[in-house]
């Protein structure tokens, strides 16, 4: 993602920070990353007895993206 964000930054004259909140974020209906501590609780919970009932479904976690 690094490269991703430098690269956009070149190409929009505009510093890393700029091009995380006006290209990346500004369509975003939250408006952060998610961090890779919540990825990894999310993980932890599928891995848990607690997940057992859930199987074959699709879950997203994109602080409302797709809800925009």
């Amino acid at each position: 993602m690094d490269n991703q964000i430098a690269d956009q930054a070149k190409a929009n004259n505009m510093s890393s920070a700029e091009v995380i909140e006006k290209i990346m974020l500004a369509p975003a209906a939250v408006k952060r990353l998610i961090e890779p501590a919540e990825v990894a609780g999310f993980v932890a919970y599928l891995c848990s007895d607690a997940a057992g009932v859930i199987t074959g479904s699709a879950l997203t976690m994109d602080l409302g993206w797709t809800a925009r």
